[in-house]
C-alpha cells in the first residue's frame, strides 16, 4: 500500500469498531467495522474483513465483505472473495470471477472528475462477470 499523507492504518482481524474514521492515509481493515471511512488514500478489505456504513475513497481492493455505499474516485477490485451489497459509485471497475457483486452501479466517465457522466446500472452473482456498457 501506498503511504499518502502518512502511515497506512490497519484494523486487525478479531477488532470490531462502532465509529466514524477519517484519514488521508491508506486504510486495511481485516476486522469489524460499524460506520463510515473517509481517505484520501486507499481501502482495502481483507478476506476476513467487513464494512457496514459509508465509504469515499480513491481506490479500493475489496476481498472480504462491503454493505453500504460504497465511493471510489478511481479504481475499485473486487477479488473472487469479495461480497458487496448496496450502492457503488466508481470511475474503474475490476471484477474477479466468483466476486458477488449485488449493487447498484454507476461509473463516472472520464472527462468528469466530480460530475456522473452516462452511469451504467451493473448487477452480477456469483461466477457472472459484470459487464460494461
Amino acid at each position: 500500500m501506498t503511504e499518502l499523507g502518512g502511515q497506512p492504518n490497519r484494523i486487525e482481524k478479531n477488532t470490531k469498531i462502532k465509529g466514524d474514521i477519517v484519514s488521508e492515509a491508506d486504510f486495511r481493515i481485516d476486522g469489524k467495522l460499524d460506520g463510515n471511512v473517509k481517505t484520501s488514500g486507499k481501502v482495502v478489505i481483507g478476506i476476513d474483513g467487513y464494512i457496514h456504513g459509508k465509504v469515499e475513497c480513491v481506490n479500493a481492493d475489496i476481498e472480504g465483505n462491503f454493505n453500504g455505499e460504497l465511493i471510489v474516485a478511481d479504481l475499485l477490485s473486487l477479488k473472487s472473495s469479495a461480497v458487496i451489497e448496496g450502492t457503488v459509485i466508481v470511475s474503474k471497475l475490476a471484477v474477479e470471477p466468483g466476486a458477488t457483486f449485488n449493487a447498484s452501479c454507476t461509473m463516472k466517465g472520464k472527462e468528469g472528475k466530480g460530475a456522473l457522466n452516462s452511469p451504467t446500472k451493473h448487477s452480477a452473482t456469483t461466477n457472472e462477470p459484470a459487464k460494461a456498457s
